[in-house]
């Protein structure tokens, strides 16, 4: 079984490296970009094959490693 998870800044907490890729845009000449927001993706392959220990699993993962809960969200799907 295999996650990807997804992790994002939450609203409200600076991004600035979405602010430089923002602006590292317009020095390409690319217009029309208001806001980026930087995140990052991490795919794990698990040996779990039920899903709701894989889920445990990954919760766990997100919670105590991947992501730091205090600013950033995350979120995650299962697939086999």
């Amino acid at each position: 079984m295999k996650a990807r998870i997804k992790i994002t800044l939450k609203n409200g907490v600076l991004d600035p490296q979405g602010k430089a890729i923002q602006i590292a845009l317009g020095g390409l000449g690319i217009g029309g970009v208001d806001e980026v927001r930087q995140g990052k993706y991490i795919e794990v392959q698990l040996t779990e094959s039920d899903e709701g220990r894989a889920r445990a699993t990954v919760e766990r993962m997100c919670k105590d490693l991947l992501a730091n809960t205090v600013i950033e969200n995350y979120s995650y799907e299962l697939v086999a």
